[in-house]
């Protein structure tokens, strides 16, 4: 049913209709696009909060209800069924993938799972403690300087191909910022493991020590992978399509969503979890740190507990929460008080009215700095993590905009409230302020 909203200026009395727009899901939006055309005005919305800035077929999210689904696929259903390389397809494609085609999708990432050896004498251009994020942000925007022959942004089979490069290559750079950090030789791709496995034996493997990983480790990390892999028309993927708008070529775009993703407010929240349980230092100290939480007028907060989006129990916390407690069970830690403290946190804030009321619980940060830091992977690494699995759907929404016929460059208007129009004034007749 389409039906239309008037909108009125009150000051002039002229109106216009302005078409309603309904989705499969979700609120409708009224399309302003006449707004400024026949009223002369633009709306006014901080954050776009309420803006549509496009349309999408890949994911939807519901955050009163909890709903999160891929090409209309529930998150719980690809956690518990899927791994991350078909999510991957799913992303890109829009429909899961027969056995020959997964096949065939995994063979063509293999084919393009090795970074030019030139590129990887660049990560000896950055400091040793260089922060992991400022190296990928420039080796992933480096890449364009590699495939000239495929920069094509108007030519399908170049998107295609850059998009696999993409993911083929950001568990390689990733691990690569690793392994620089910790002066260890770089270890190349394998073809023979899978997505998940091929990464952490670029991550832990050494010349003189084989990496053999805990299953459990395996299921954990690939699980994370996916419940990261997209999240709509967040601030990274938001910068991507922006970035993409400009017709600025692909590598350039992911590196721009890596620099939001850096971002404390973004990506950096399952580090800022870390930090507050070393903060906490033993669980004797909880209650200190609840009490304070709970007092408005101390600006200490509970880190990992709510969401922007979720006013419920975020979807991708209920699905981590098992494999978390069955990694703390399995894998063995130097700093089991920091888990200790993590898990009364969880449970306190599970059972505690003041938390159910306001709807705080643990969200899918709290778990993943957990398991991350259960994995053995540093806390500087968090956020290049959260790149890796976010790459693929940051790639899947530039493609998508790529072939959307409302194609267009990005151009936010704004509310300007300077001074009015003021002539110059010699420098020897200004009065000091």
């Amino acid at each position: 049913m389409s039906y239309t909203v008037t909108i009125r200026d009150s000051k002039t009395g002229k109106e216009i209709e302005c078409p309603v727009i309904e989705g499969t899901y979700g609120a409708p939006v009224i399309d302003t696009k006449q707004l400024y055309n026949e009223l002369g005005m633009f709306t006014f919305d901080p954050g776009f909060m309420t803006t549509a800035a496009c349309k999408s077929a890949i994911t939807y999210l519901d955050g009163e209800q909890g709903i999160l689904l891929h090409r209309g696929y529930p998150i719980e259903q690809l956690a518990e069924n899927s791994n991350y390389l078909e999510v991957c397809y799913l992303l890109l494609y829009g429909e899961l993938p027969t056995k020959a085609q997964f096949q065939d999708f995994r063979d063509d990432l293999n084919k393009r799972n090795l970074v030019h050896e030139h590129l990887e004498r660049f990560y000896t251009g950055y400091r040793y403690d260089a922060h992991p994020m400022s190296i990928l942000i420039g080796i992933t925007g480096a890449l364009s300087s590699y495939y000239h022959e495929a920069l094509d942004i108007n030519d399908p089979e170049d998107r295609e191909l850059t998009a696999k490069r993409v993911i083929a290559k950001m568990p390689i750079l990733a691990a690569h910022c690793y392994k620089h950090a910790m002066g260890h030789p770089f270890v190349y791709s394998r073809d023979d493991l899978g997505y998940v496995e091929n990464f952490l034996n670029m991550m832990f493997s050494l010349p003189n020590r084989p990496y053999i990983p805990n299953r459990t480790a395996v299921r954990a990390l690939d699980l994370l992978l996916i419940l990261h892999a997209d999240h709509e028309q967040n601030a990274s993927t938001s910068t991507v399509r922006l970035s993409g708008s400009a017709e600025a070529n692909p590598f350039a775009c992911i590196a721009a969503g890596i620099v939001t993703l850096w971002g404390r407010a973004h990506g950096g929240a399952n580090e800022a979890v870390l930090r507050m349980l070393g903060e906490i230092e033993d669980p004797k100290n909880i209650p200190t740190f609840i009490k304070r939480a709970k007092d408005k007028d101390d600006p200490f907060r509970l880190m990992g507990f709510g969401h922007r989006v979720y006013k419920n129990y975020d979807p991708r916390a209920k699905i981590i929460r098992k494999v978390c407690h069955d990694l703390l069970e399995e894998v063995d830690t130097v700093d089991q008080p920091l888990f200790d403290i993590a898990m009364q946190l969880e449970d306190i804030a599970l059972k505690d009215e003041y938390f159910i009321e306001r709807k705080l619980y643990p969200n899918v940060d709290f778990y993943s700095g957990i398991i991350l830091k259960a994995l053995g992977i540093p806390t500087a690494m968090y956020t290049v993590m959260f790149a890796l699995a976010r790459s693929a759907g940051w790639i899947s929404q530039w493609l998508e905009m790529m072939e959307d016929p409302d194609f267009r460059i990005g151009r936010p208007r704004q509310l300007y409230i300077g001074k009015q129009t003021r002539d110059y004034v010699p420098m020897s007749r200004r009065k000091r302020r």
